[in-house]
């Protein structure tokens, strides 16, 4: 086996962040990801979100290399590319221009702030995008400002995850009804779509708009991340009462007359001093013989050292080594169409 996306052939403009990453998933199961790099792009590697693409080099200033990307995109399904709007316009390579050439084609646009908007063409990266949508107000410690969680909400979810579930989508409309279209995928947008369920707690009225004190953000002591004897860290998430109970109990907790009530906010902070200074007796590893694989809802803190050498990641081969650099295998995981192998980014 091949993989499920056997037999699809994606063209993709090389860029940085959202773009790289649907082309990393799509190639890892199976499709054929021909990623188009400008004259003296260096990859090597270390580089894992170039991996598993046949990798070409065209100047696009160049009216040769035009064409013969027209005609690579004839036979394409499917195009991603991540420019500001009216670049690919400019460049003669616009979704009328690749249509017009393939009626098949799904042509993918991934930016910030989508293809319209007063903010369309402005410069931004994920911690702007996120700002905007409400996102970013929600990460971070009551009192603290806001944190942005990295890239991972931007770029990685709100971009290249849809903008994957948006060719694959694309692509299945078009081979039933021979008709391509073009996906608008815009972070802020996909960062918006993410908040969904948070959005529907506020309109419940079970989360409130000050950082730091909803259940889910830091607020509540049984969800939260607390140091240990040896200066590391465990993440506790005992959200529900019988595994709140079982947090108690592995912390030898369950008398103690202030835990009664597990969300009461008179006891909240004292709370969480009490489970800080137990955390802290204990070292990182004690405290995993003792709570790893219970119902607690328990994992140590590990970092990018660790986490391929714990033996849950080892059992899952969650991590593989492509010429000596370790990193994330493919996911998800098919049952009858395993993800190839991974190739290191070729020349």
């Amino acid at each position: 086996m091949a993989g499920a996306l056997e037999g699809l052939k994606i063209v993709e403009l090389a860029g940085i962040g959202p773009g790289p990453f649907a082309g990393m998933m799509l190639a890892d199961h199976g499709a054929e990801v021909i990623r188009v790099e400008r004259p003296g792009f260096v990859v090597d590697s270390t580089d894992v979100l170039a991996r598993s693409r046949t990798r070409i080099a065209l100047d696009l200033k160049d009216p040769a290399a035009i064409e013969a990307l027209r005609e690579l995109v004839r036979s394409a399904d499917a195009l991603i590319e991540g420019f500001r709007p009216g670049v690919m316009e400019r460049l003669g390579l616009g979704p009328e221009v690749l249509l017009k050439d393939n009626p098949r084609l799904v042509y993918g646009r991934v930016t910030g702030w989508g293809q319209e908007g007063r903010l369309a063409k402005a410069a931004g990266h994920d911690i702007n995008y996120i700002a905007l949508t409400g996102a970013l107000n929600a990460f971070g410690r009551t009192g603290e400002k806001p944190t942005p969680p990295i890239n991972m909400v931007g770029d990685f979810g709100g971009g290249g995850m849809m903008m994957a579930f948006g060719l694959l989508a694309g692509i299945l409309f078009a081979r039933r009804t021979g008709q391509g279209q073009v996906i608008d995928c815009a972070m802020t947008d996909g960062a918006s779509l993410q908040m969904s369920m948070i959005w529907g707690f506020r309109n419940q009225g079970i989360w409130n708009d000050e950082r730091g004190t909803n259940y889910l953000d830091t607020g509540a002591p049984y969800y939260d991340t607390y140091e240990t004897a040896d200066g590391k860290y465990v993440a506790i998430g005992s959200i529900e009462p019988q595994f709140y109970a079982q947090l108690l109990e592995k912390t030898g907790l369950a008398e103690d007359p202030i835990f009664a009530e597990q969300n009461d906010p008179a006891t909240l902070e004292a709370r969480r001093e009490r489970l800080s200074a137990v955390f802290a007796s204990k070292t990182r590893q004690e405290w995993c013989e003792i709570m790893e694989g219970t119902d607690v809802c328990f994992a140590p803190v590990l970092d990018f050292n660790e986490a391929p050498n714990h033996a849950q990641n080892r059992e899952r081969c969650a991590f593989i080594e492509l010429d000596g650099v370790c990193q994330p295998a493919p996911a998800p995981r098919f049952s009858l169409t395993p993800a190839p192998a991974p190739r290191a980014p070729g020349r």
